[in-house]
């Protein structure tokens, strides 16, 4: 057997090894197709995997209503990780703010109010006047806040969104979709956990004013922490939730729902379906050491290969154990080798898909070796390639 095929096979044999144990399924898995639900477009996904478990028209641009102001809170929250604003700082309300239609925090022209009201008028209230009003103290003007929105969505990977104002009201040349809400929402979970409550909490009072959440959801089921609700005429109703049970979390955007109630159940729907039927869990480490390779002309014969990353999979309940592991490497590794370099993929198939394909990267680094040592390397790999 060539030494290729031979190193292969045995790593394939240790990355399954490698895997967390599991008990063993007592029957095969069994998984009903996933409900129909009442919406122009939604999807459901979990945000550590990927995984997209069900969805209908997820890359159909469709106008986002207040879902908009997810991008604006995130905006927000990358200036204060950045130091560039802090939750104390006191920000001048304009006209142009307090004229603002639609729903709204009820600040007023002429005040000065902090950062983190303004937040929590975003996030719990929707409130419009907030919105911009922040708009304008980061940027100058909503105007320019809005080339800041359509960076960060390139950036996020929303290729298919474009904003126009930091509200959702209604505009020209403002649309998202689905996906790229999914990707936003997932962006708002992983990046800034830190903020993340915000979009739990149930009330905010300003200006004497107690106003809800709208997210109803957020009363119905316990394990829901997010994110936020839209509703326009031109949109209809939409709504993009995010919800935790046991080590699974899962987002749910519905867009073009018919009410507020319709919305709340399509969603109830279609996290009950995946959190019923799909687990997630971690497979690989960030620095995991899957295997040694053989490196030639180095100062070292052997260098660490696996990943940088955590890696995850969402996977139908039971079927754990159907997992298949392999990693391909070059079939000749020369020294020098850097940190980071690619040798080769790691992959995990469960049955014909696959679930995970990852780089294979080097764990450390390899200088090349002295002269005497890269002759004598070249020499033993000649002749294990000539008898190969």
């Amino acid at each position: 057997m060539a030494i290729n095929n031979m190193f292969r096979a045995f790593t394939a044999v240790l990355l399954l090894a490698l895997l967390p144990a599991m008990p063993v399924a007592a029957q095969a898995v069994l998984i009903p197709s996933p409900p129909q639900i009442a919406a122009s477009s939604y999807i459901l996904m979990d945000p550590l995997s990927g995984r997209i478990i069900m969805e209908e028209n997820s890359h159909e641009r469709l106008p986002p209503a207040s879902l908009t102001k997810m991008m604006t809170a995130y905006i927000v929250e990358r200036e204060l990780d950045e130091g560039r604003i802090s939750l104390s700082d006191m920000v001048p309300i304009s006209v142009n703010a307090w004229q603002t239609g639609g729903s709204r925090t009820f600040i007023k022209e002429g005040t000065e109010v902090s950062v983190e009201n303004l937040l929590k008028g975003v996030i719990i209230q929707s409130g419009n006047d907030a919105s911009v009003a922040l708009a304008e103290f980061i940027a100058g003007s909503e105007g320019a806040f809005v080339d800041i929105m359509n960076q960060q969505a390139q950036i996020l990977g929303m290729n298919e969104s474009s904003f126009a104002n930091a509200t959702g009201l209604p505009a020209p040349d403002h649309f998202s979709t689905a996906y790229d809400l999914a990707l936003l929402a997932k962006a708002i979970i992983n990046d800034y956990p830190e903020n993340y409550p915000l979009y739990a909490q149930k009330h905010f009072t300003y200006n004497n004013i107690r106003q809800p959440n709208r997210n109803s959801l957020l009363w119905r089921d316990d394990s829901v922490d997010g994110l936020k609700t839209g509703h326009t005429e031109e949109a209809g109703y939409c709504l993009v939730a995010s919800a935790k049970r046991n080590d699974t979390r899962l987002i749910a955007v519905v867009m073009g729902a018919d009410s507020t109630t319709s919305r709340a159940q399509e969603v109830q729907k279609m996290l009950n379906y995946g959190f019923r039927y799909y687990q997630t869990e971690r497979l690989f480490r960030n620095g995991q050491e899957l295997l040694e390779a053989r490196v030639w002309g180095g100062e070292s014969d052997n260098l660490s290969v696996g990943l940088t990353e955590d890696v995850y999979v969402t996977i139908p309940r039971g079927s754990r154990d159907s997992l298949e592991s392999t990693v391909e490497l070059d079939t000749v590794i020369k020294a020098p080798v850097s940190m980071g370099d690619e040798l080769g993929r790691v992959k995990v198939m469960l049955g014909d898909d696959v679930v995970v394909d990852q780089p294979a990267l080097a764990l450390s680094d390899v200088p090349e070796g002295g002269f005497f040592k890269r002759i004598w390397d070249a020499v033993k790999l000649f002749f294990v390639q000539l008898f190969e």
